[in-house]
């Protein structure tokens, strides 16, 4: 297979009298009537923890791959307000909708990954007629007491400022802030009974759910629970021996079934 130069763009977005960070790669022989694969990252990440995973995911697919830093994170500008159990379908309508339009993404495939998985998820519902499909790696349906211990676990871990430094390496003088984002939240007594559920029936488009069968942050209940949910087809793929992070521990099968899914929705690129 033929492979072809990617080039990168850094974009800052408008939202409230903010700026979010977003990067867009697009291949040279992109397919720009396909959708636009939007990224979304989980409760401690930003566009930088992605790695190269984005890169080869445009160069795999031929589609323009977007990700952004939400409000608060990464190289966006800092976040005022606390998150709540809405956080997840509060970004749809304001985050993702401001990238959306200024970097003029129609149709799209949102790809999130643990808590931006929910996000994917309130996405497609909040725009049904743009989004082809949804995909979810490692994302989180309820607040299950494995993903909590998880949680409770990195509260003693990041007690070591060293683990914080790190942290800081990529949200600056907002870690703190982002770990709290997380923890506050996630361990808030009204957090207790969120699900996805509501969301999920509404999903009518085709979802893959990515999952690792050690995933230290959620048991396959998740996954389970998402396909029997969803209002549209659920293909689950498990992986075995992976945790948290398919896309850097296994990037190869992920981006395999990412081309699977592609097959359903789109025409195939030529190469």
């Amino acid at each position: 297979m033929t492979r072809y130069p990617v080039a990168t763009s850094d974009h800052h977005v408008a939202l409230d009298g903010r700026r979010l960070f977003a990067r867009r790669w697009q291949a040279a022989d992109a397919d720009r009537n396909g959708p636009a694969l939007v990224l979304l990252h989980d409760s401690l990440g930003c566009v930088e923890l992605w790695r190269d995973f984005p890169e080869r995911l445009a160069e795999a697919t031929g589609l323009p791959v977007v990700a952004y830093d939400r409000l608060g994170f990464g190289r966006s500008d800092p976040n005022p307000a606390r998150l709540d159990r809405d956080f997840m379908a509060d970004e749809a309508r304001t985050g993702f909708t401001a990238v959306r339009e200024q970097l003029g993404v129609d149709r799209f495939i949102p790809f999130g990954h643990s808590a931006g998985g929910g996000m994917a998820v309130a996405v497609a519902t909040a725009f049904p007629g743009a989004c082809a499909a949804v995909i979810t790696q490692a994302a989180q349906a309820f607040a299950e007491d494995r993903t909590l211990a998880g949680i409770r676990d990195a509260m003693v871990q990041f007690a070591d400022p060293d683990q914080m430094a790190r942290l800081a390496r990529y949200h600056g003088d907002k870690a703190q802030w982002v770990f709290d984002a997380w923890t506050e939240t996630w361990l808030a007594p009204d957090f207790a009974d969120w699900t996805l559920d509501a969301l999920l029936e509404e999903v009518r488009c085709p979802i893959l759910a990515i999952h690792g069968d050690r995933d230290e942050y959620g048991s396959r209940a998740h996954p389970e629970r998402i396909a029997a949910g969803a209002g549209g087809p659920v293909t689950p793929l498990l992986l075995e021996n992976c945790g948290h992070l398919p896309h850097r521990e296994y990037p190869a099968p992920v981006i395999a079934a990412v081309q699977s899914l592609l097959a359903t929705v789109t025409a195939p690129v030529p190469r």
